[in-house]
């Protein structure tokens, strides 16, 4: 599985910055925005390049504008590569662990992302959904950035060709993060029911919901 959690003071963040594929990896194009670094780096991966050479080729392809991206990789054996440019926004930080990578900007210190990635490495125990939202929870408490939250997005990808997890909250006035934690509780136990109905509508279990037979 690959997944990304992330979350900013801007309204519908994960609208813009997740970007995940199953078989080939996951990238967050963060600070001054350009989903379609996202998108080709997703044909990049997938076409068996590296998170380095991803990332090379990524820079070549923002030109100047690199100054202004904040990019983060995880490629399809797990390695990892990041980049703040030059003109990423207030304090920010990258932090690299096994098979993760954290990044911020506007960050209240440039701690943060060391210790989502330590309990992210910590929690293996847990669903990676879980250690997804953890980590997160885990760099709000560490002084997360430097202003309130107001959005957040959690997507995960395995196997099947679209999302199994693509949960968001685009804009809550205090907690973001704990109404996510709240949809996730919900959806988790279902998760495996959806791709079921998917792939064989015969061996769909009941949705248990009013007016179903």
């Amino acid at each position: 599985m690959f997944g990304l959690a992330v979350a900013s003071s801007s309204p519908a963040v994960a609208a813009r910055c997740s970007h995940v594929r199953a078989g080939a990896g996951a990238i967050a194009s963060q600070n001054i925005t350009d989903p379609r670094l996202g998108l080709s780096g997703l044909d990049l991966l997938a076409s068996g390049r590296s998170a380095d050479e991803t990332l090379a080729r990524l820079q070549m392809q923002a030109g100047a504008a690199i100054a202004f991206r904040q990019l983060s990789i995880v490629d399809a054996q797990g390695r990892t590569a990041a980049l703040s440019g030059a003109n990423t926004l207030g304090t920010h930080a990258i932090a690299h662990g096994d098979g993760v990578v954290a990044a911020g900007n506007m960050l209240k210190h440039d701690g943060v992302p060391a210790v989502m990635i330590k309990y992210y490495e910590a929690s293996a125990a847990l669903p990676f959904g879980d250690r997804l939202i953890g980590a997160m929870q885990a760099g709000l408490g560490a002084g997360g950035e430097a202003g309130p939250i107001h959005s957040i997005g959690l997507k995960i990808v395995r196997v099947v060709a679209w999302p199994v997890v693509d949960l968001r909250v685009d804009w809550h006035d205090t907690d973001p993060v704990g109404e996510l934690k709240k949809i996730w509780a919900i959806y988790a136990p279902q998760l495996d029911d959806y791709v079921t109905r998917a792939l064989d509508p015969t061996a769909a279990p009941s949705f248990g919901v009013p007016g179903d037979k």
